[in-house]
């Protein structure tokens, strides 16, 4: 008996710590420290006022290029549907409209991603990688070298990523941590070039009508964008053989 009730505690203290670690383990930065004493009230604010409970906090983020937002949605982990909660300037861009298919192109990488890694004493204060390139990328990419370390982060200057301000990225850090920490290993990401109305997309069709391939790629997106946007819900997708999303 005495052994089990030892037993019992040691797996009720691994269960807690495994709850906690990832919160605790960033914590030890005093960048995310920082972030915490400045944006904790703001970001328990904002849950509240949407009747969100932190501890079962989950997200999703959507960016638009062309008008420079940065989405954040948010959803109790035991619902599937998302709310929006907050919208975000992205203060700085480069490169053109289209994917991102190389190593130097300049280019936003456009597509659904998740958040691969925190980063919390990141050249730009603090960031989030993204999973560029994705299965999508390298099948679409016949360049040896596709790029990579594609990030939301602080700071005003961006070769390919999404800078926020070290202000912003304070509490979109903490909003992903605080998603993690509840368990959610993937965070999703969809990148889009503009929000997907049939109005951009004739508009961009006629400007963009010699490129029948990025065209077509666009028209993917816009199924994944338009399937979200009914459900709220998270999407899930393969990848075809010619780097187009298959979604469920």
């Amino acid at each position: 008996m005495k052994k089990i009730i030892i037993l019992s505690l040691l797996l009720l203290g691994f269960v807690m710590a495994a709850q906690n670690s990832f919160l605790d383990e960033q914590k030890k930065y005093k960048r995310v420290r920082d972030a915490l004493e400045e944006k904790n009230e703001l970001i328990l604010k904002s849950l509240s006022d949407t009747y969100l409970n932190i501890e079962k906090l989950n997200i999703l983020f959507i960016a638009y290029k062309d008008e420079a937002i940065l989405e954040l949605y948010a959803k109790d982990k035991d619902n599937s549907s998302y709310k929006l909660l907050k919208r975000y300037d992205i203060v700085s861009n480069s490169g053109t409209l289209g994917p991102k298919s190389a190593q130097g192109d300049r280019q936003v990488p456009e597509g659904f991603y998740h958040i691969n890694r925190f980063n919390p004493f990141s050249n730009f204060y603090l960031s989030l990688g993204i999973n560029y390139p994705n299965a999508a990328d390298k099948l679409r990419s016949d360049a040896k070298n596709l790029g990579g370390d594609i990030f939301i982060h602080g700071s005003f200057v961006t070769i390919g990523c999404l800078p926020m301000s070290d202000d912003k990225i304070k509490e979109i850090y903490l909003y992903a941590v605080f998603a993690k920490n509840n368990n959610q290993t993937n965070i999703p990401i969809y990148i889009f070039p503009f929000k997907m109305t049939e109005k951009n997309i004739s508009k961009f069709s006629q400007k963009y009508n010699n490129d029948k391939k990025l065209l077509a790629f666009w028209q993917n997106l816009k199924e994944g964008h338009d399937k979200f946007s009914n459900t709220k819900e998270g999407l899930k997708f393969t990848t075809k053989k010619d780097g187009l999303y298959v979604f469920e």
